[in-house]
């Protein structure tokens, strides 16, 4: 059968077809092979071992699970650069992202006298009009600087009452660096002297809020002594300072680490000053107590570069000669050594003369014993009055004959030193000065050393038992929170504010009431204090409300009238709010028309699960540095807020006749070379701590209701 010439060439294009078409397939197979281990080759050596590779065609899929976006963006880069980037095919998943950690908030402020800067991340909910408005009412003229960001979310847990405890403390510190951190303060301060740096450890530590860690690192100038003065004893009482001074912390362990060789014992004080006559005075004086200590007893006493050693009596005169001599070769020349080996006194036939000035806790004087004449007499006695007060001196001298050249200097010396004193005496012999007694003063038993020196020379002996109480210091015996409410009530008990009828005006008989709250709240000036005005029921709402504020108003104003700083009050007028009895009774409307004051303390705030992270960065010179917040010096970060409700009160009762309108309610108000003190607080152990420890505030007593009628009003 012969095939068809037509059919011939069809049959040859068919199979010229399916060549064509495998070799096509074959074509494909290859590159696809080569593409996929290519591409699969070039991801493993850039570390993507996660991801696969399958080939679909001319087509390259790349799939697997990225850890993250940036990471898959990568891959398609890496694969598009091996073939044509348009057969790259995406099929990869991402590594869900895990949920965003809340940024570290912090503020750093800095405040001198060129005003106030504040640096940091807050939340978005923090009032930023408010926390301006207050700053700059705390820098007064001065400009605030605000480099604060925003970032929301949650506000951290604590951070409001960490907030608010350090806008009080910067009110107080008008030198300072204030990081704030939630549940964390940590301050660095310079006070204007050693007094002041101690009024202000004690104000702030006993203001610490409720789970409010504190770190203070306050520095004071060094005090200037004159004469710089040393005065060091050693007795049958044992080894001690009346005074010692050093001009450098080396020449401070110097001369403490003679004394104990000497026998000293316990804490021995050694104030770091200004006006040291000597760069070597700590070797001078070291040698001089080892020289007393090798003699078995005297003294040693510095006056800037006069230097006095006087022997004990008894003391073996070779052995003073030896000592003494050894000394004087080995003092630097600007020291001149005036070396005494006392002699028994011979008395008198009718006995030494004495003078006595003793000083009773109730501040009253006695002046008896024997003075050169009446001259004398009327000199000592107005000295007396000038140091004491008129009223408390009572003089029972007498003049007599024969007293030892430089009596009447020792006598007005004696109620010199009197006036250091809270309570105690002075006694005054021809060969000795005794001063005994309590003080406040810490310092006081060097500056009567100095005194005594100064009046009656180096070579004179003198003695000085002087007992520091705490309670006699007017800076550590300041009140709590919890005594001035207290005091407040006891002021206030069976006494009532009166106003006159239907207006704000106290009466005459509330202003004693007014004048003994002052002297109470005059020692409580750092206590955030609401003045709260309320009404009975009758009369109109809004009547009632203006009435309770002006009240409120006129309470402050009178308190401020009287010296009180009122920096931390508010007045606050509630109206008919919160009745504490029935008004439906003359005796509960009564008792509904009150002052109430009540201690300020910050809103509780929820915690938050956000950790904190490192934020570090100081202000200086224009850079930046937060503090690290795992660390002591933790970063702080918060929002602004209003003084809480939750409060400590006491409670004064007022009337409420409707009056005029009254104010607004009025808004909080919040608050040389250096020797410096890293100083963290924690009550519970009572004493200075290593690290920052939780300070916990005392507890709140209960309120305090004080009942006090004001008028016969009938409304509110």
């Amino acid at each position: 059968m012969r095939i068809s010439g037509t059919l011939i060439p069809l049959l040859a294009f068919a199979l010229a077809g399916l060549l064509s078409i495998l070799a096509a397939r074959a074509a494909v197979t290859v590159v696809e092979d080569v593409s996929v281990s290519a591409v699969q080759e070039t991801l493993v050596e850039n570390g993507y071992e996660w991801s696969s590779v399958i080939g679909d065609g001319l087509q390259i899929v790349l799939e697997g699970q990225a850890p993250s976006e940036a990471v898959r963006f990568r891959a398609i880069s890496l694969a598009g650069g091996i073939v044509d980037a348009s057969r790259v095919i995406d099929n990869m998943s991402v590594v869900a992202s895990e949920t965003i950690i809340a940024p570290p908030f912090a503020i750093e402020i800095l405040r001198n006298d060129s005003g106030v800067s504040l640096i940091g991340l807050i939340p978005a909910t923090t009032d930023r009009e408010a926390l301006t408005r207050q700053i700059s009412g705390i820098a007064g003229d001065q400009p605030v600087t605000d480099l604060l960001e925003v970032a929301d979310y949650p506000t951290p847990a604590d951070w409001r009452p960490s907030l608010s405890y350090a806008l009080r403390m910067l009110e107080q510190l008008p030198r300072s660096k204030i990081s704030v951190s939630p549940g964390r303060v940590a301050v660095t301060a310079i006070s204007d002297s050693a007094a002041d740096k101690r009024r202000l450890e004690t104000q702030l530590v006993r203001d610490v809020p409720d789970g409010v860690r504190v770190a203070l690192s306050i520095t004071a100038p060094r005090p200037v002594i004159t004469p710089f003065t040393t005065r060091f004893i050693l007795d049958t009482d044992g080894a001690r300072f009346d005074a010692c001074a050093a001009d450098t912390a080396e020449a401070q362990q110097r001369i403490l680490g003679a004394a104990i060789r000497a026998g000293a014992e316990g804490q021995i004080a050694c104030t770091i000053g200004l006006g040291v006559p000597s760069g070597t005075w700590g070797e001078a004086v070291a040698m001089t107590i080892d020289a007393v200590a090798e003699l078995g007893g005297g003294s040693a006493t510095f006056s800037d570069a006069d230097a006095v050693l006087i022997a004990a009596e008894g003391t073996d005169p070779a052995l003073f000669d030896r000592v003494v001599g050894e000394l004087s070769n080995a003092l630097p020349d600007v020291f001149a050594l005036e070396a005494v080996l006392p002699t028994s006194a011979a008395t008198q036939a009718d006995g030494p003369p004495t003078f006595t000035v003793t000083l009773s806790p109730e501040g009253q004087v006695q002046v008896r014993g024997r003075v050169a004449d009446d001259l004398m007499n009327e000199t000592a006695e107005r000295l007396a009055i000038a140091r004491f007060g008129r009223g408390a001196v009572t003089m029972g001298t007498r003049v007599g004959e024969g007293l030892p050249m430089g009596w009447s200097v020792r006598v007005l010396a004696a109620i010199d030193a009197l006036s250091h004193l809270s309570n105690g005496a002075v006694i005054v012999t021809p060969q000795d000065v005794t001063v005994q007694g309590n003080t406040g003063n810490l310092d006081a038993s060097a500056e009567i050393s100095r005194l005594l020196i100064e009046r009656l020379g180096q070579t004179e002996s003198f003695s000085i038992n002087v007992t520091y109480v705490e309670a006699l210091d007017p800076i550590a015996a300041l009140p709590t929170a919890e005594e001035c409410l207290n005091q407040v009530l006891a002021v206030t008990e069976n006494r009532k504010i009166l106003f006159d009828p239907g207006s704000a005006t106290l009466t005459a008989e509330s202003q004693p009431i007014v004048d003994d709250l002052a002297e109470v709240l005059r020692n409580c000036d750092t206590l955030q204090i609401e003045v709260a005005g309320f009404t009975d029921s009758q009369g109109r709402d809004i009547m009632n409300l203006n009435l309770s504020q002006a009240r409120a108003d006129a309470v402050l104003e009178a308190l401020r009238a009287r010296r009180v700083p009122v920096g931390t009050f508010v007045a606050v007028g509630y109206g008919e709010a919160d009745p504490i009895a029935d008004n439906g009774t003359e005796e509960g409307r009564e008792a509904n028309r009150r002052i109430e004051f009540r201690q300020i303390r910050p809103d509780p705030v929820p915690e938050d699960v956000n950790a904190l992270d490192e934020l570090e960065e100081e202000l200086a010179n224009g850079t930046v540095t937060m503090p690290d917040s795992t660390g002591a010096d933790d970063a702080a970060s918060g929002e602004m807020s209003a003084p809480a409700v939750g409060t400590e009160t006491a409670t004064q009762e007022v009337g409420a006749d409707a009056g005029p309108d009254a104010p607004a309610t009025a808004a909080p108000s919040t608050e040389a070379a250096a020797q410096d003190e890293v100083v963290t607080w924690d009550p519970a152990v009572g004493g200075a701590l290593e690290t920052a420890p939780t300070v916990t505030p005392q507890a709140r007593p209960e309120e305090l209701a004080i009942p006090a009628t004001q008028d016969e009003g009938s409304a509110g």
